[in-house]
């Protein structure tokens, strides 16, 4: 392939999460040629294992610390201009100091895409980041986002023109969540396959809230004592949320299968896919939810209300556990009407959230920052 390029991506963490998946998928299946690396702020490299061939760019001793932005942005700047790559593609605030680095006199075109927003700027932006989000991303060649919400924002509160500001919503591969669970994926996870499930796959950090989910899931129990709970995630919280639900839950009913790497074995055992999350724009998690024909019932968060069928809008509600542990009752209580929504959210992640839109998209950007 002609115009083969050197592209940085760089994340504040490579651990498990929706971008990293997102980013996995893409380096799956993306045909365009391009040399890919990576470049994680914390030094944390765990998706990588998503990731067949891919390198960091750096050895531990060569993490650039964040805590002052000026030296970060300093150091991220001689990088840059000790490597010269032909693009830089940044990832949400945790990125920022790099695409600061890049503004003055950018060595390269920059790429920015925002997924959303940390647990501390889950009601509104932080006045002294959204500054520095106009200063840092007005000289990108695009700016990325995945949600209608984040569209918004990005036009209004950062002033990004809509020339330089494209929409790309997630996809996934909605075939491969498609087929039956993997019987001996349930068994070595401790999954009962007889058991009503409740299940939920998230980073196990505080803006998704899985406290919400297990307090709810212990509302749920009392009305529906042969219900389990599934937890596939990983993630600083996850001592003090184990510790939560033997508190509040009845014992074994909680199962913490830390991160997996295709979870699609074990997404069609679960009856009702649960959001509990205080801040969401585009969660990579209902797209995966939704193909394989699992009704949701998610908080009311960025745009997931947008995103799953006319018939499951219902269950999108309240940030309230109380008002969750309802929702997932009454699914319980009507599984013909759970088939129906399951169903409806399966034919729209088909018609609307596929990959090959996806990478595609991706691919012409890479190769064309500018166009």
């Amino acid at each position: 392939m002609t115009n083969v390029k050197d592209i940085w991506h760089i994340f504040s963490t490579l651990s498990v999460g929706g971008p990293q998946r997102r980013f996995a998928d893409y380096i799956a299946r993306t045909k365009a040629g391009h040399r890919h690396h990576v470049y994680a702020m914390d030094g944390q490299y765990d998706a990588l294992k998503l990731m067949e061939g891919l390198l960091p760019l750096h050895n531990g001793e060569q993490v650039i610390a964040k805590g002052s932005t000026i030296t970060a942005t300093l150091s991220c700047r001689k990088f840059l201009k000790a490597h010269k790559p032909d693009l830089l593609v940044t990832y949400n605030w945790g990125a920022t100091e790099w695409a600061l680095a890049n503004s003055f006199f950018p060595i390269c075109p920059t790429i920015h895409i925002q997924d959303g927003f940390g647990e501390e700027e889950q009601d509104r932006e932080i006045t002294s980041r959204r500054l520095m989000r106009i200063f840092s991303y007005r000289n990108c060649a695009k700016i990325i986002v995945p949600s209608l919400t984040l569209e918004k924002i990005a036009q209004h509160s950062w002033h990004v023109s809509k020339r330089r500001l494209r929409f790309i919503p997630n996809g996934i591969d909605v075939e491969s969540f498609s087929g039956k669970a993997n019987a001996s994926a349930l068994k070595a996870l401790g999954i009962k396959n007889k058991s009503k499930t409740i299940g939920t796959v998230a980073a196990l950090r505080a803006e998704k809230n899985i406290g919400r989910l297990i307090e709810a899931f212990s509302l749920v129990e009392d009305k529906h004592p042969d219900t389990q709970l599934v937890i596939v995630g990983d993630g600083v919280g996850t001592s003090a949320l184990k510790m939560l639900a033997e508190r509040v839950c009845t014992k074994g009913r909680v199962i913490f299968t830390g991160n997996l790497k295709q979870p699609e074995q074990i997404l069609p055992a679960f009856d009702i896919f649960a959001l509990s999350s205080d801040t969401e724009q585009m969660p990579l998690s209902v797209i995966e939810a939704m193909a394989t024909g699992l009704p949701i019932v998610s908080t009311d968060v960025g745009d997931v209300r947008h995103m799953v069928s006319d018939e499951n809008k219902p269950y999108v509600a309240d940030r309230d556990a109380a008002v969750m542990a309802a929702n997932l009752c009454k699914l319980l209580d009507t599984p013909d009407a759970a088939k129906t929504v399951g169903n409806a959210n399966k034919l729209k992640a088909k018609e609307q959230y596929g990959i090959d839109q996806m990478v595609a998209a991706y691919d012409q950007l890479f190769t064309d920052p500018t166009g």
